[in-house]
């Protein structure tokens, strides 16, 4: 291995040194993107933009797709050099160069997907209303503060602030029902049976005679 290392020509040398250094980067970036979980505080493009494409609201030019250009072009480049002649050293140039442009561009299209996915997720909150929710933090009464409550809706397990105009709070545990949304916070009121409507007495039939 220490061989093979001082056997590098200076051209060999910065491509694996591109690819080192890249490549541990871009492991970092992975990490850090995983432990924050795809709809937490993930950066898509405001890490470093050079070049912004506005109609998808990706930039193609960010930390994580220069990191992926340089670590993919550096390792094609140095295999480029391992197999070719010392006459044609120069191709290993243009095979990084593709090689890294199109590392860029599988990233964009990542990050253009994920970007798709985190808006088709959101909580559509106006189609809330009228569903039935369980308190999970005390509701003070007469939006004097901010409540949880807990539902299952729109494919998912749901926490939302909640607030109430009732004049008492609601405790936990009780069930309640979203009248309205404001600003992402439930607006709820206590849940309560519509009593059992009381069915009508039969009327006599007409077969039916009165006693002389």
């Amino acid at each position: 291995m220490k061989d093979w290392f001082l056997g590098l020509s200076a051209l060999e040398h910065v491509y694996f040194w591109l690819g080192v250094v890249a490549t541990v980067f871009l492991i970092v970036q992975i990490i850090i993107l995983c432990c924050t979980s795809f709809g937490g505080d993930v950066d898509i493009d405001g890490d470093g933009d050079i070049d912004v494409d506005s109609d998808s609201g990706v930039s193609i030019f960010t930390v994580k797709s220069i990191t992926a250009f340089l670590a993919v072009g550096g390792w094609a480049g140095l295999l480029t050099c391992a197999v070719a002649s010392d006459k044609l050293q120069w191709i290993s140039v243009f095979v990084a160069v593709i090689a890294g442009a199109a590392a860029m561009a599988v990233v964009v299209f990542a990050m253009r997907a994920m970007l798709k996915l985190q808006c088709n997720g959101a909580v559509q909150h106006e189609k809330l209303v009228g569903k039935q929710a369980t308190v999970y933090v005390s509701v003070p009464a007469q939006r004097s503060g901010r409540g949880k409550i807990t539902l299952t809706a729109q494919g998912r397990f749901l926490e939302l602030d909640a607030m109430t105009d009732d004049g008492e709070k609601i405790a936990v545990d009780e069930t309640v029902e979203i009248i309205s949304t404001e600003n992402e916070c439930a607006v709820v009121k206590r849940f309560t049976e519509q009593a059992a409507e009381i069915p009508t007495e039969a009327t006599p039939s007409e077969s039916e005679t009165v006693e002389q």
